[in-house]
């Protein structure tokens, strides 16, 4: 069982927790997960079944779209609803124009914060242990990319009860706690993210996905594929991307049969047509249009799209 499998995961498990009882009932022991929720958040959680696993640090990096509330007036030490309140004021005047105006000047390149209590490591150590044996959690920023935050249609983006429902649209690695709780910053009076749910990773949404209870009545609890007859991956419909089927954020070429052989040994392909330039990644697919491995551009050749392409992950 190779390929993608969308998850829809539900509040009070982690990424980690979601992993082991996916390899339970797929029976497919080599599993990962393309980018990690909180435990109390809900929504599209990629796993990466078999050989896609490999294909996981090109996946990871996919951009990710966020619908979540957030709330004023009180702060938090974990930037969210499961912390200790660290702060608390008066949000009397705070208007939704004056949020939305905030909002909109996080959107573009900016400068980011880690949440102390986060998954990051630093010397081997999580900064979540450092912050629960209550020794002093070192700053640690990073340039993150946010395209679109702003507030929700309808009613559920007006500003009410100290809330504002919000859509977050950003590059990997950008934390929506930090931005909840910059915004509050911004604004003076102090603020935390209250609910998230991640909607979208790259083209993949989380409409398609399965929650694991529904993923178990798929395939059969613990059965797996091989319990109904092979057609396991085909039960779980739009939750399941075959190997070969995988989209890639970058170009793809197919080789002919010679080029196949070369490519399977991890040999050099002189190709024409060749979109990208010198270290760009590249799909290689053969003729019969499976996937066989990801490479890249070591030298374009002239300007007419000639260029010889080194495969890096080879694919048997």
């Amino acid at each position: 069982m190779d390929g993608l499998l969308l998850i829809d995961k539900e509040p009070g498990l982690t990424s980690h927790d979601v992993v082991q009882k996916a390899r339970r009932l797929t029976g497919q022991k080599k599993t990962g997960h393309c980018g990690t929720l909180d435990p109390n958040a809900t929504g599209l959680l990629l796993l990466t079944l078999g050989k896609a696993t490999r294909l996981t640090r090109f996946l990871i990096r996919a951009p990710k779209v966020y619908h979540g509330v957030i709330r004023f007036g009180v702060a938090t030490d974990t930037y969210d609803s499961t912390g200790e309140v660290v702060a608390e004021a008066p949000t009397a005047g705070l208007t939704r124009e004056a949020v939305v105006a905030a909002m909109a000047g996080f959107v573009g390149t900016i400068e980011h914060t880690v949440p102390p209590y986060s998954a990051k490591k630093v010397q081997g150590k999580k900064l979540y242990e450092l912050a629960r044996e209550g020794k002093e959690v070192p700053i640690e920023t990073k340039e993150v990319t946010v395209y679109e935050f702003g507030p929700l249609d309808g009613v559920a983006g007006e500003l009410a009860d100290d809330r504002i429902g919000f859509r977050l649209a950003c590059a990997s690695g950008t934390y929506a706690r930090t931005l909840a709780h910059d915004l509050g910053r911004t604004l003076g009076c102090g603020a935390h993210l209250e609910e998230l749910r991640r909607t979208q990773i790259g083209p993949f949404e989380v409409g398609d996905a399965l929650t694991l209870e529904q993923l178990a009545g798929r395939l059969g609890e613990g059965a797996g594929p091989e319990g109904n007859g092979g057609d396991g991956a085909r039960a779980l419909g739009a939750a399941w991307v075959p190997f070969d089927r995988i989209p890639l954020p970058f170009g793809e070429i197919t080789a002919d049969h010679q080029q196949e052989d070369r490519v399977r040994h991890g040999q050099t392909v002189l190709v024409r047509e060749l979109e990208g330039e010198e270290g760009d990644w590249i799909k290689l697919k053969n003729r019969r249009d499976e996937l066989i491995a990801v490479g890249t551009v070591v030298e374009r050749i002239g300007e007419r799209g000639v260029g010889i392409v080194q495969p890096k992950v080879v694919f048997k």
